[in-house]
């Protein structure tokens, strides 16, 4: 069931001596979106407004460098991201969220699980990327989010590393954030994975496209391994390693039918 969502709502939150940007829109249960790595939050519009409409009070956070955001310290970490995401959870939500990370974002997720506990009380891997995975990965997102390559070449990049098949990968020409690439690349190495890469206390939804090139079939259940019987897997159909853009519809259909089942246990 839906139900009307309250205005989309542009926030600008103190942080120490950190400035973040929170887009915020509709009420209920605290639901947190994390984008992309070198991407912003309004690649989530229309996902935002989905989850809006079921229910949710979905937040924002631009991440560093991004919106009105600021711009990223020199020593910036993953503990850095994730302080920002507690620090807009206890600023704007009366007790724990979800938070959902995309891609990049997840590791920011499990980390703000790790380090701010009270803040989080379940997690949404959105495409979350295999531990190893596929040579040309890496390569072609560089191409696919540097506006200076020939279109057709970043075009290219983007079916290969991005979208399924048959997805119009257009809109992801635009978006990107290529000028804090050294910074975010530095930043997903503190802390070490070891110290935070270990089984989840709190329930995990991996969401994975079915045609995710940076989750090959042998990894499916990786995170299942790894994060231990708290995880749910769920796939999207036609979706890639973009999966929201692709199909905005059954990411919030899988999200909304997962909280609900874990906010009405048997």
């Amino acid at each position: 069931m839906t139900r009307p969502a309250s205005p989309r709502r542009r926030l600008l939150l103190s942080h120490g001596d950190a400035r973040i940007d929170v887009v915020t829109e509709g009420s209920g249960p605290a639901l947190v979106l994390l984008p992309s790595s070198l991407r912003d939050s309004l690649d989530f519009d229309d996902l935002a407004e989905l989850l809006a409409l079921r229910g949710f009070q979905v937040l924002r956070p631009q991440p560093r460098g991004m919106g009105r955001s600021s711009p990223p310290p020199p020593d910036m970490t993953l503990d850095t991201l994730a302080g920002d995401v507690a620090a807009v959870v206890a600023q704007l939500v009366h007790g724990p969220a979800l938070v959902a990370g995309h891609a990049y974002g997840h590791w920011v997720a499990r980390v703000a699980a790790w380090r701010h506990p009270a803040q989080v009380r379940g997690l949404v891997l959105m495409a979350a990327a295999a531990r190893t995975f596929p040579d040309g990965m890496a390569q072609a997102l560089a191409v696919a989010s540097d506006p200076a390559q020939p279109e057709a070449a970043r075009l290219e990049a983007l079916r290969l590393c991005m979208f399924a098949p048959g997805n119009d990968p257009r809109p992801w020409l635009d978006g990107w954030h290529p000028q804090w690439r050294a910074a975010y690349r530095a930043a997903a190495q503190q802390p070490p994975r070891t110290e935070w890469q270990h089984p989840s206390q709190i329930p995990v939804l991996d969401l994975q496209g079915s045609d995710d090139a940076w989750r090959p079939p042998s990894s499916r259940d990786e995170f299942s391994a790894l994060l231990g019987t708290g995880v749910t897997v769920r796939s999207i159909p036609g979706a890639g390693h973009a999966m929201v853009p692709e199909q905005p519809l059954a990411v919030a259909d899988a999200i909304a039918d997962w909280a609900h089942v874990m906010n009405n246990p048997r």
